[in-house]
């Protein structure tokens, strides 16, 4: 793989941008802090807005590597103002896989927006970066994230029984994946 980094991605209504440390606003008002929206993440809500500046901070630190991948989700007509995440949380460059994870904030939900996102990154993942697999999963409870894998062509794989651990505690993982030959 050719790791680029984060470089902008624009969909029809999106724009995916590297995050700015002046994000932690509205990152944590828009879904860091609320706990519908972490339910299913490995993460816990953030308690006030400076572990959002912390995270941030290190994220931004993080784009001097070409091998960082963590877009903000802004909708064009609402400026520039970020509703969601959408990273590559880890890689395998000897068999060119990614594994993509991603959230957004609850006001935004069912509006298609992460699928409009995701398939952005995937197609930036397959066509620029070189990737060969790209694999997501998520815990059966919230088969909304499976339904954005599944609109975005990746295949069901299976569930991995009780194999990972979230906010609800040790959970179950369905798995997702599209090669490149599959597109």
């Amino acid at each position: 793989m050719q790791h680029l980094g984060t470089l902008p991605l624009v969909t029809e209504r999106l724009i995916l941008r590297q995050f700015r440390t002046e994000d932690a606003e509205a990152m944590y008002k828009n879904w860091a802090s609320d706990p519908e929206v972490t339910k299913y993440l490995m993460w816990p809500p953030h308690s006030d807005p400076s572990v959002t500046a912390a995270v941030l901070a290190d994220w931004v630190k993080k784009y001097e590597n070409p091998d960082h991948y963590q877009w903000a989700i802004t909708v064009k007509e609402n400026g520039s103002e970020p509703i969601g995440s959408i990273a590559v949380v880890e890689y395998e460059d000897s068999v060119a896989k990614m594994h993509i994870g991603y959230c957004i904030g609850r006001a935004w939900w069912h509006q298609g927006i992460m699928t409009e996102a995701l398939r952005a990154v995937m197609e930036y993942l397959f066509d620029t970066v070189g990737a060969n697999r790209l694999e997501a999963r998520h815990d059966p409870r919230n088969p909304y994230s499976g339904a954005v894998m599944r609109k975005c062509g990746m295949q069901y794989e299976g569930t991995m029984r009780q194999s990972d651990r979230n906010n609800q505690g040790i959970c179950d993982a369905a798995y997702y994946a599209l090669l490149r030959s599959e597109r």
